[in-house]
């Protein structure tokens, strides 16, 4: 007889985790060896809903646990509280997890309290500095000590565990599932008649004899004076590079949005070469990594994705946990000091071949991780370590 499939709870709090788990739950539906039950945290609510809609997901459940202002310690206590009750509630035979968020984390120790087997997509990266990226470094971290399946994006990822002491049968190389996302919104964007004429009639306000820079930023270590001077950087370049714009779509944390549009916002004289959006969904994102120059960011998914699609990146950041891009030369780490950030954007402006590299379409993975992350859930053993 066919045995029953594995009930897996697959936590969701932020848009990168919507992103990088929309695909594994999208696909859990036609998988006969895996029952999907989506838990939505409300993390980031806001972001998360339309990737939901996007990927045709159903949530099961939804929790509610963000409060203006809220510590991280409060956060995660509600989290874990929260995600314990319906953890005690469906008796899942796998919590999934993804990544370094504080929802991942709570998910994980919730799991692990309730001594259910616990899943983790994307393990293994590192920066090897506790405090860069604070907090997720911190929490991959203790993830990792907690997790009974480690799933590897990369062979670097799947090292880093093994040396780490975690036992070899609990960690399988599958890729990375956010490639499994992009790879299918590049399908959506080629194929269906209608979204890329939407999405260029949506961003018809860019200059197509203009080079764009798309900016992002949003990590804690760049609150404050750093993220004050790559926005005085932006200005510099913009003055320098007549033909240049940027666009920034800007995060919805307080101490983001202030500092870019006292800086940015401001600059009436250069008005109409800076765009500062709220955050894109998926589709228009995907849509601008393909249509920009090039990517000056400090997030981590998009390190994975711009090269994936042939964009070359500037990390303001001074330590990346995915250095597979660096060492590829589609990434370069160039911090928040506001000379080197100058000087990096327009050396790489200048240069036509780094700017348009060949996509590394197999850096981070082939577009199959989601699948075999399913395989592994339906057949790896269910006893805890």
């Amino acid at each position: 007889m066919q045995p029953p499939p594995r009930h897996a709870l697959i936590v969701i709090g932020t848009r990168p985790e919507a992103i990088k788990l929309g695909m594994l739950a999208r696909l859990a539906r036609e998988h006969p060896g895996v029952r999907a039950t989506i838990c939505l945290t409300g993390q980031h609510q806001r972001m998360v809903q339309p990737m939901v809609e996007l990927f045709g997901l159903q949530p099961e459940v939804r929790l509610t646990v963000l409060e203006p202002g809220q510590s991280l310690s409060t956060l995660a206590a509600r989290l874990v509280q929260g995600i314990g009750e319906v953890i005690e509630q469906a008796r899942p035979d796998w919590v999934v997890v993804q990544g370094d968020t504080t929802t991942a984390l709570a998910g994980a120790l919730a799991g692990s309290y309730q001594r259910c087997a616990v899943a983790h997509v994307e393990a293994g990266l590192r920066t090897g500095t506790l405090h860069a990226p604070w907090p997720e470094e911190l929490n991959r971290r203790l993830i990792s000590r907690v997790a009974d399946l480690h799933l590897a994006p990369t062979p670097r990822a799947r090292q880093a565990l093994l040396s780490e002491g975690v036992p070899e049968q609990a960690v399988h190389l599958t890729g990375n599932t956010g490639v499994d996302a992009l790879r299918w919104m590049e399908r959506q964007l080629d194929e269906d008649p209608s979204l890329a004429p939407r999405l260029e009639a949506r961003f018809d306000f860019l200059d197509p004899s203009r080079r764009l820079v798309l900016v992002t930023g949003h990590r804690r270590e760049s609150f404050g004076a750093p993220l004050e001077g790559i926005c005085r950087s932006l200005l510099q370049v913009l003055r320098a590079r007549p033909d240049t714009e940027i666009l920034w779509p800007v995060h919805l944390n307080p101490a983001v949005r202030e500092p870019v549009a006292r800086i940015l916002g401001a600059q009436t004289a250069l008005r109409s070469r800076i765009h500062l959006l709220s955050p894109v969904d998926y589709p228009a994102l995907v849509y601008l990594l393909r249509r920009c120059t090039l990517v000056l960011t400090d997030s981590g998914g998009i390190q994975e994705e711009a090269p994936s699609v042939g964009r070359a990146v500037l990390v303001t950041r001074t330590v990346t946990e995915r250095p597979e891009a660096v060492q590829a030369g589609f990434a370069t780490l160039v911090g928040h000091e506001p000379a080197t950030v100058t000087r990096e954007v327009l050396t790489l402006l200048d240069d036509p071949v780094r700017c348009a590299p060949q996509a590394a379409r197999d850096l981070f993975g082939d577009g199959h991780a989601s699948a075999r992350i399913l395989d592994h859930l339906a057949t790896s053993d269910l006893t805890r370590t």
